[in-house]
């Protein structure tokens, strides 16, 4: 079958499996060139070691408070409650059946050890996957409905709501992530704690201050998007939608966003997206997501490659699935 027939029956270029196995082979080049610098820099790879990264078996010591005699053992299904009663004190401890370690009646003392068993928990990186997730959904949220009010905002009449938002999204996109996120936790979170304490109230964790900075950051290019957005839609829906008596907020809601969410869904993803890599200065206030397990992780076992490599792959996970499910509500929204 010649070229031009191959195309015009699967519709794919000339020369479209030739480009294939190019591709395929500059993949084995480089995955090749890759081993090649680990064969030369003498490092040893321990693949086995990494699912303690993601959960491990830790061992749980119940240990006695008080000095006294173990008066009682109780067993309740498959637990047991071990009582001990000292002089003019007495503790109650809730164990596995099959962890016990003393008799009714053995004389303990302080620390002693009553039963020890084995708990799975989750490793670094899914402690950090999970804290990266919930902040950058928290993010993302509080992102959408700041970037929504400040697009709405920029093309207002009233000039001190646009001026607000022009000040808003310059001063944001004009400086770094991180020094907002400093700000954002050494000056803004010290000043609130502090205004919080004064008045008798808990201190907001690290992680909210966070949140509130990618928020901001993410805020200010999503204010752009949605502005472009709705300056995209022809003028004449605005005024035909008025015509038939709606206010300006019914035009808004009913006609001009819903067209103008099909144009801005591709650069929000990508706006999400990136949000998620961003997420990984957080580090930097203490916020154990990621990236800063990773280096954890790293810091306690010295096995940089393993541990990075499946930083990289959790993070291709994350913005992948977004990337996919972005484009599934493309094909939805064309198609209704």
């Amino acid at each position: 079958m010649s070229d031009e027939n191959n195309q015009r029956i699967t519709g794919r270029p000339a020369g479209y499996n030739k480009w294939v196995m190019v591709f395929c082979f500059g993949v084995l080049v480089f995955l090749g060139l890759f081993y090649y610098a680990t064969q030369k820099i003498q490092y040893n790879w321990r693949w086995n070691r990494t699912p303690i990264y993601f959960a491990y078996q830790d061992d749980i010591d119940i240990t006695s408070e008080v000095d006294g005699e173990v008066s009682s053992i109780r067993t309740e299904g498959s637990e047991v409650i071990i009582t001990v009663k000292g002089i003019g004190e007495e503790e109650s401890y809730t164990a596995p059946a099959e962890s016990l370690r003393v008799t009714e009646g053995e004389f303990i003392s302080p620390g002693d050890s009553l039963a020890r068993y084995q708990r799975w928990k989750p490793g670094l990186l899914v402690i950090g996957l999970w804290i990266t997730l919930k902040i950058s959904v928290l993010a993302t949220i509080l992102g959408v409905i700041i970037g929504i009010i400040s697009g709405l905002m920029r093309i207002s009449d009233n000039p001190a709501l646009r001026w607000t938002s022009i000040v808003y999204v310059e001063l944001i996109r004009g400086s770094p992530l991180m020094v907002q996120i400093l700000i954002w936790y050494f000056v803004l979170g010290t000043l609130i704690n502090d205004l919080l304490y004064a008045y008798g109230f808990g201190q907001i964790p690290a992680l909210w201050y966070g949140v509130a900075s990618l928020a901001c950051f993410a805020g200010a290019y999503v204010s752009e998007i949605v502005r472009a957005g709705i300056q995209s839609i022809h003028r004449g829906q605005t005024e035909a939608a008025r015509s038939l008596g709606m206010t300006y907020a019914q035009s808004m809601r009913y006609i001009i966003l819903p067209q103008a969410l099909r144009r801005i869904l591709p650069p929000l993803a990508g706006q999400f997206i990136s949000l998620i890599k961003d997420s990984s200065l957080l580090g930097i206030i203490a916020i154990r997501e990621l990236t800063k397990a990773a280096r954890e992780a790293v810091t306690a076992t010295l096995q940089p490659f393993e541990v990075y490599i499946l930083l990289g792959l959790l993070y291709l996970v994350l913005t992948f699935t977004l990337s996919m499910y972005v484009q599934h509500l493309e094909r939805r929204m064309a198609t209704s």
